[in-house]
């Protein structure tokens, strides 16, 4: 499996945001602007806490289990890669979430005298700071299930049998 890029993950969030950007102008010039629900920073607050959580009790367990702790829970590799996997998704898909309200958070700056559109702003802002919550949570499940690398293998030798 292959890990997750940050370089990837801050295009998608630029994509996003220039797209989101550009779309609020436009839709701005109809006359209206879809609204940022209160939702949003909640459900990526939500997703960031549940993948530290998986994060802090697998390392607790893969910690105990590398100590040899008597009675120890392992960790099931299958269970690992399903959170990686999970982590991963979940990074792109805040990625691309908050560059869209990162976009728009952009947009409303120009008119925050506005009281609607100042509300909107922060929900948009609020968005984006918890969309990195998620990647930054995402990026630590990701490490934290990392294998540990073999030391006496030597880059292009045969894999011992």
């Amino acid at each position: 499996m292959k890990e997750l890029r940050i370089r990837t993950l801050a295009g998608v969030f630029a994509v996003a945001a220039v797209l989101s950007w550009a779309g609020a102008r436009l839709w701005n010039s109809v006359g209206t602007l879809p609204s940022v629900p209160l939702a949003a920073p909640l459900v990526l607050a939500a997703i960031a806490a549940i993948l530290l959580a998986i994060a802090l009790s697998l390392r607790a367990r893969l910690r105990a289990q590398r100590d040899r702790v008597p009675g120890a829970k392992g960790v099931d590799p299958l269970m690992a890669a399903r959170a990686v996997v999970f982590g991963q998704a979940s990074a792109l898909v805040a990625a691309l979430v908050a560059g869209m309200y990162g976009g728009t958070a952009v947009f409303l700056l120009e008119s925050l005298e506005i009281p609607a559109r100042r509300d909107q702003a922060i929900y948009a802002g609020s968005s984006v700071v918890a969309g990195i919550a998620v990647i930054a949570a995402a990026m630590f499940l990701e490490r934290v299930c990392r294998l540990p690398e073999d030391d006496d293998d030597t880059p292009g030798a045969a894999p011992a049998a």
